[in-house]
């Protein structure tokens, strides 16, 4: 597998001359299958465009698996901008998450392509799109490569994608946040209940061991590390994404190999990340375990 970072932001894009480095576009991921010539793309961020245009200048027609993770915005702002689909021959299937609303996956991804929002209807576009809406399962899409999916902790429902071939493993673990208790744990509390506190304390770990367990021994795991423990618990409590300090001790636990620490906050800038790289991607917070902070246009071989 070769895997290639074209967005690396969270939220929003962040062009600028303090984002040059690592990269201000939203997520998306490319996997090539060199030997079978495939190809997997995880979401259709801002770095979708890119993508799109290099694809068109290295391989015609087009024909790709788009997994979303979810459908925030900054996951799938790319999909209007991504050139193959307006090429007859192009071939999207289009995976993500059932919602259980009332609006399809379709309408929701293609549904930016209205004229309120878009020059051009998706029902213009020239390539074969498919949709698939995905639960927890596991996907075999030839060729060797299977696909299993995972729930994750966010506050649209949110899949993380584990990647195996030929005995290479690649996991996402991004939009996600660690579970914790949200009953009352103060026992001088009034509103506490013991029974509440320890189920919850029980049900959260659960839930962390079960998502910790679906990465385990991944060759490459890409996880949303926003945030700093600091800055998390200070103000973004429930936003639905991860700190480094926990991510660094959670893929150390599993022997994860190679850890790229992804969704970037738009307000980092280049240097605070190489101040991160710094303080984090060392033995004394990773041990022996490979890690950075993930840049766009970085290619990783598995």
């Amino acid at each position: 597998m070769l895997i290639k970072f074209w967005g690396v932001r969270g939220s929003i894009p962040c062009p600028g001359t303090s984002t040059v480095r690592y990269g201000g576009n939203t997520p998306c991921i490319e996997i090539r299958f060199p030997g079978i010539n495939r190809l997997i793309i995880i979401d259709a961020g801002s770095g979708l465009r890119e993508l799109g245009n290099d694809l068109m200048a290295r391989q015609q027609p087009v024909e790709a698996h788009l997994f979303l993770t979810h459908t925030h915005w900054d996951h799938i702002m790319g999909f209007p901008f991504f050139v193959p689909a307006y090429v007859p021959g192009t071939h999207i299937r289009v995976y993500g998450p059932v919602t259980y609303e009332e609006d399809t996956l379709e309408k929701v991804v293609g549904g930016q392509m209205t004229y309120r929002y878009f020059p051009i209807r998706e029902a213009e576009l020239a390539a074969n799109i498919q949709y698939f809406s995905l639960k927890e399962e596991v996907i075999d899409l030839g060729d060797g490569i299977t696909i299993k999916t995972k729930y994750l902790n966010h506050p649209v429902l949110c899949l993380g994608y584990r990647i195996e071939y030929q005995g290479k493993v690649f996991c996402t673990a991004y939009d996600t946040e660690v579970f914790r208790n949200v009953f009352i744990t103060d026992p001088d509390d009034p509103d506490y209940d013991e029974e509440m506190a320890t189920e919850g304390d029980l049900v959260a770990s659960e839930q962390n061991a079960m998502i910790e367990q679906f990465y385990e021994g991944a060759d490459l795991l890409v996880h949303d590390s926003q945030y700093t423990q600091e800055e998390y618990e200070q103000k973004y409590i429930g936003w639905g994404h991860g700190y480094v300090e926990y991510v660094c001790q959670a893929a150390q636990r599993k022997q994860v190999k190679k850890l790229a620490l992804f969704h970037h906050d738009p307000l980092r800038t280049d240097d605070q990340l190489d101040e991160l790289t710094e303080k984090f991607c060392n033995k004394d917070c990773c041990g022996d375990m490979e890690s950075f902070f993930a840049k766009e246009g970085m290619v990783i071989e598995l």
